[in-house]
């Protein structure tokens, strides 16, 4: 499985490599939402978290869809600013049909590769962002009927958030790693230019290559996807509070970007588990190694996953099983929703590769 990126007669100097302010808030914002994907991120998490103004926190639980299982792709602009002042201005640009579709492109998607109506203006997409959101429990429902009815409000509700984690956190962190990012993508840069494109993207990840006819990049995930890159290019940026993901944005229409990590912070060691054999013969079946994917990033219905996986809820519901009575899952009922997740500090024991491949 992979995600590939058509780049046959783009010119290499339309390959570009630099940091984005707004894509490392996001990168943040993950952190804070799920710091189990980030091993050796806890005590910054803990204690940015610790120190957040209630009504600040409050109102990042209200909106962390946008982040917390998958990153929107508002949070990931093609071309980088330097300023989150700039990035924010560029999105204050996109018209409400494209803002808030890009809004809603975070969970259990089975139509990124093709273009979809708005749920602004399409009653079937609409019903869809809805029924996703009511499995999150009845902010994250409250939170998208206001982004459809009011959607400019909203707008400007979220730039307001965006711009106080600035103020709360993100500032100062971001003065501390983009010196790092930035000279990592002149490193990158530098290698395109002078060695090539498949030394450059090795450089990258060892999850990044380029096929043997130059034409597709080819992302090494457990997913498949196809993309385009516009005569305009492809970005690549790297992040220092990204590892272990590996994000490529390929939305139909828009101008490709990778979020790539700069580092790989050690994963802290567990004890031996009496249940490894179970548990990695559980993970070897390939269903149950997609499912792993999606579980890792967020809690999902059997539902959802039947519908993102063109499987039947019967069959879903079987691979679920195996998984929890091998310990790997953890579920918990939210009104007539029962949602699944993978337990990663479990799933970390067993292995880092693993852990970082379905996280990638």
């Amino acid at each position: 499985m992979s995600v590939e990126i058509d780049i046959a007669g783009l010119p290499p100097e339309r390959i570009v490599f630099g940091p984005s302010p707004l894509a490392e808030l996001g990168a943040m914002l993950h952190v804070l939402a799920e710091p189990g994907h980030h091993p050796g991120l806890h005590g910054w998490a803990t204690a940015t978290a610790a120190g957040l103004r209630p009504d600040l926190a409050d109102r990042l639980t209200e909106a962390d869809f946008l982040w917390r299982s998958a990153r929107s792709d508002l949070l990931l602009p093609a071309v980088p600013r330097a300023t989150l002042a700039e990035d924010l201005d560029d999105l204050d640009r996109m018209d409400d049909e494209q803002f808030v579709s890009a809004a809603f492109e975070v969970t259990c998607s089975s139509s990124y590769e093709r273009p979809v109506p708005s749920p602004l203006v399409d009653a079937e997409q609409r019903a869809r962002v809805r029924e996703l959101s009511a499995a999150r429990g009845p902010r994250q429902a409250q939170f998208t009927d206001r982004m459809l009815e009011n959607p400019g409000a909203l707008r400007a509700w979220l730039r307001r958030l965006l711009e106080d984690c600035d103020e709360a956190f993100f500032a100062d962190n971001w003065q501390r790693v983009r010196v790092q990012l930035a000279a990592d993508a002149r490193h990158k840069a530098e290698l395109l230019r002078r060695h090539g494109l498949a030394e450059a993207l090795a450089a990258v990840s060892t999850a990044v290559s380029v096929s043997e006819d130059g034409t597709r990049l080819v992302f090494d995930k457990l997913s498949n996807g196809r993309g385009a890159a516009p005569r305009d290019g492809i970005t690549f940026v790297p992040t220092a509070f990204g590892w272990p993901h590996l994000i490529v944005l390929h939305r139909p229409g828009w101008r490709p970007m990778v979020q790539y990590p700069v580092a790989a912070p050690e994963l802290p060691r567990g004890p031996a588990l009496q249940l490894v054999q179970q548990r990695m013969e559980a993970l070897a079946h390939p269903v149950r190694m997609r499912l792993c994917r999606t579980l890792a990033r967020g809690p999902h219905t059997t539902g959802e996953l039947a519908t993102a996986f063109d499987l039947t809820p019967p069959e879903v519901s079987r691979h679920v099983a195996v998984m929890k009575k091998a310990g790997l899952l953890t579920t918990r009922r939210r009104g007539r929703y029962v949602l699944h997740q993978l337990d990663l500090p479990i799933v970390a024991r067993l292995g880092s590769d693993f852990l970082e491949t379905v996280l990638r």
